[in-house]
């Protein structure tokens, strides 16, 4: 199992069954982040990443409303937003992001069935430079999906999705939850073969 180093503040890169991308090794979901601001340039990175995922008929669905704790008030107002589950750790974290997804392609109007799909894309773009920069995010289901689209007037046509924690490191090491599932669980050769 991975570990983290405390004088490089990042995570071993995981032993995988074929070789894959480093960063993709060392991606993971701490509940445990450093103080230390990210540097606006950083973020930056990040954020143009995300911008250059696929996506269908070059939509690019995705918004993001990015909250930092230079900023208290915009910080509290997200953070506010979490469950309270999620804000108990994640109000360590120097950066929270909302991500929302419009919902219809602007080309025509119709529904973009891939639109979700899509976002996590960017996300996972934005994920895998964090690690470049020795960096985290930690991905969150729990939100309060209405009180974000009240809080930031999200209009009709959009929909508040998720949320992330973003920064440095802290204290945390990794749990077996970095486990994969088997590949025979997941990758199914020319028929369907799973539960």
């Amino acid at each position: 199992m991975g570990k983290v180093t405390m004088d490089t503040a990042e995570i071993i890169p995981q032993e995988t069954e074929y070789p894959v991308l480093k960063p993709i090794q060392r991606r993971w979901s701490p509940r445990s982040f450093s103080d230390k601001l990210v540097e606006p340039e950083k973020l930056n990175q990040l954020f143009e990443a995300a911008r250059w995922a696929p996506s269908s008929y070059n939509e690019q669905p995705w918004r993001f409303i990015v909250a930092t704790k230079e900023d208290p008030e915009a910080y509290n107002r997200l953070l506010d937003i979490l469950s309270p589950g999620n804000q108990q750790w994640a109000g360590d974290a120097p950066v929270l992001i909302l991500t929302v997804v419009k919902e219809t392609f602007s080309r025509n109007g119709k529904r973009n069935r891939a639109a979700e799909h899509d976002l996590g894309q960017a996300v996972a773009y934005l994920s895998l430079e964090a690690i470049r920069h020795h960096l985290y995010v930690h991905q969150m289901a729990g939100i309060d999906i209405e009180k974000a689209r009240e809080t930031y007037e999200i209009p009709a046509g959009y929909h508040p999705f998720t949320a992330l924690a973003l920064g440095y490191l802290g204290k945390e090491t990794p749990s077996e939850n970095r486990k994969r599932r088997d590949f025979d669980e997941i990758v199914f050769r020319g028929e369907w073969n799973g539960e």
